[in-house]
């Protein structure tokens, strides 16, 4: 028994010191996505996140849709914050949100890199 728990005291900080090298690869794609969903969502043409919403770092922002600010708490679950992206009025018909994903306004890739830059605000 003190074999098997001595094994694993060893192989746990070696398997630790595998992985290192990967972080600065996953921190760097993770910042490559959020730049990229923030150039997306600032973009007049793609997302334009911007005609409706206060989003802190844009220019000239609107104000008929709510400030998107504190985006984690109130959605916990990314995946409703990718579904109201996707498509608002699923959850609610009268919202004058476009249909990013239902309408094809942005590719699934692009709604996944406005997803995670939005989450992260």
């Amino acid at each position: 028994m003190r074999s098997r728990h001595r094994t694993r005291l060893v192989l746990a900080p070696v398997a630790l010191l595998l992985l290192l090298p990967a972080l600065p690869a996953a921190a760097q794609d993770r910042a490559a996505t959020l730049e990229q969903g923030q150039q997306l969502a600032f973009d007049r043409s793609k997302g334009n996140c911007l005609a409706c919403h206060v989003i802190e770092g844009g220019e000239s922002p609107g104000n008929v849709g709510p400030p998107l600010m504190m985006m984690q708490a109130r959605y916990p679950d990314k995946s409703e914050l990718r579904a109201q992206i996707w498509d608002a009025h699923e959850k609610n018909p009268d919202s004058i949100m476009p249909p990013y994903g239902r309408t094809y306004l942005l590719q699934e890739s692009e709604i996944d890199k406005v997803t995670e830059f939005i989450w992260s605000l």
